[in-house]
This record gives C-alpha cells, sequence and structure tokens, in this order.
C-alpha cells in the first residue's frame, strides 16, 4: 500500500477519518491525499489551477473564487494539525461533482485506500438520494475504510469478516490479511443464517473451514449467526464481540439492478458506527 485517499469536508466525521488515515499512514509508511472538492455543476471536476467555466455568471465566478479561498485556508491548518506530524501529506483542491473528483483522484493517483467519514442518514434519505459515500463505496477500484464515530481504539485488533465464502472474494481476502498483518489482529470469520438464506451450523462450519483454509488465513474464529437480515445480523454480531473493524466485499451493483437489490455492504456503513472496510469483486448491472 502506498497511496491513502481522504476526501474531506473539514466536518467532525472527516477529520475522525484523516485521523484513522494518518495512523494507517504511519503503521504502513503511506502517502496521505486530502481532497476537498468545491461542488459547481461543472460537469465531472476541475483542478482549482484549471478555468472556471467561462459561461457562468460573474455572481458565480465571485462566489466560487471566495469557496476556493475559504478551502485553501482550511487545508493549510488541517495540514498543520498536530495529529498528522510524520506522515507525508499532499492536498488537492477541486471544483466540481464530488463523486467524480473522488473517482478521477482515486483511478489518476492508484490509490490503495480510501478513508471516508460518514455520518449516517434517514430511512427517506437512504432512499431517495443515496451519498457520495455509497457512491464510493458501490464503484470504487480500491478499498474503502468508512468511518462513523472515533473508533474506541486505533489497533483494530477484533476483525469481523462478514463473507458469503465466495471464489470473487480472493483478492478481498488478501486486503483482509493485510489488514489483519498491519494491526496482529483476530479475525471473526461469520456467516449470517436468516430465515430465507438458512444453513445448519455443521454444514456451514465446515464450508468455512476449508475457505480459511484455502485463503491460508490464520489467527481466525468461525462464527454462524441467526438474524433477521444479514444486515442486522453483521451488525449485532459485532456488537456481541465488541470488534473494532468490520470487513465485507459488496458486488457493486448498479441502475436498476441496485434499486431492486440495494446493498448489504452498503446497508452496514450507513447503519454501522464501527469502521467499515469494503471492496468491490465485481461488477452487476
Amino acid at each position: 500500500m502506498k497511496r491513502i485517499l481522504v476526501p474531506t469536508d473539514f466536518s467532525k466525521p472527516a477529520m475522525i477519518a484523516t485521523e484513522v488515515a494518518a495512523d494507517i499512514a504511519r503503521r504502513a509508511g503511506t502517502e496521505v491525499t486530502l481532497l476537498h472538492v468545491i461542488e459547481e455543476d461543472v460537469g465531472n471536476s476541475i483542478n482549482v489551477e484549471g478555468q472556471i467555466d467561462p459561461d457562468s455568471g460573474w455572481e458565480q465566478k465571485i462566489y466560487t473564487m471566495k469557496l476556493i479561498e475559504k478551502a485553501k485556508k482550511q487545508m493549510a491548518k488541517l495540514a498543520e494539525d498536530p495529529k498528522l506530524e510524520g506522515i507525508k501529506l499532499r492536498q488537492e483542491l477541486r471544483v466540481g461533482s464530488p463523486y467524480h473528483g473522488m473517482n478521477k483522484i482515486i483511478i489518476d493517483k492508484k490509490v490503495d485506500l480510501v478513508v471516508m467519514g460518514t455520518s449516517g442518514r434517514s430511512e427517506l434519505e437512504e432512499m431517495i438520494i443515496g451519498s457520495n459515500t455509497e457512491k464510493v463505496v458501490r464503484m470504487a477500484n480500491c478499498p474503502v475504510l468508512t468511518v462513523h464515530d472515533k473508533p474506541k481504539s486505533k489497533d483494530f485488533k477484533d476483525i469481523v469478516y462478514a463473507t458469503s465464502m465466495d471464489k470473487e472474494e480472493e483478492v478481498f481476502s488478501r486486503i483482509v490479511r493485510s489488514t489483519q498483518k498491519l494491526y496482529d489482529s483476530t479475525i471473526h470469520l461469520v456467516r449470517i443464517n436468516t430465515p430465507g438464506n438458512f444453513q445448519r451450523d455443521v454444514v456451514v462450519k465446515k464450508y468455512m473451514l476449508d475457505f480459511a483454509k484455502k485463503l491460508q488465513l490464520k489467527n481466525y474464529t468461525l462464527n454462524v449467526f441467526n438474524d433477521v437480515s444479514e444486515e442486522e445480523g453483521i451488525l449485532y454480531f459485532a456488537d456481541s464481540i465488541n470488534a473494532d473493524l468490520i470487513a465485507m466485499s459488496t458486488h457493486g451493483r448498479t441502475g436498476f439492478a441496485h434499486v431492486l437489490a440495494g446493498s448489504i455492504a452498503e446497508d452496514v456503513v450507513s447503519h454501522s458506527r464501527r469502521p467499515v472496510l469494503t471492496f468491490v469483486t465485481k461488477q452487476r448491472k
């Protein structure tokens, strides 16, 4: 891992994410890029050194320039925060669509990990508009670590790995193993039994054991947890062992398929008070 991206709007959740990213960077010896996107309808996004849309009115140009100057001062102040001492820090300031700005940086800079703050939303907001965080979780080509509250510990000693035990998770399993090595953690493999998708413990645990051996996992536990839904089961199981981190893959559904089926990972990200590490294993249209 060489590059960590932290999108920031200078809010409390974003600052918490920045601190978590800084701790990871110190452990892994990586650089951190702080990204702030000033939201404006200019298509995708542009660097602040670029030209502001000449077709926009002069009032909008002045307003945008004031936002840029304000953001530059906030960025400079953030970069001087003592909590970020000792890490290699870069700053990116863009104007345009927050999601497209983040996505372009992820691709152009070959980002290895995105660390984002999330504040959670109401059910109505989830249904109607979604969020930039969920878009990144659904579409990013690198792992995404979302942070809601300040973690109870900087050491992710207990990692809940919610798995479907699919062969497509092999890449993500290596990411989980790398995280485990970084923190000397215990991985708690868990399969959630629901009324509509139930399997006997003896069958599931045998399958989980074979899965763990195939992926060469070490220092792990096998768990089957019963609940009414996968999302609630993952959250309650994490609570039951007082986990430091939840790790799970997502299939990154888009379009109509996403409206119909949603995403368990996105639901967990929206409702978890614990950090959640996600990775898109396959795109489904």
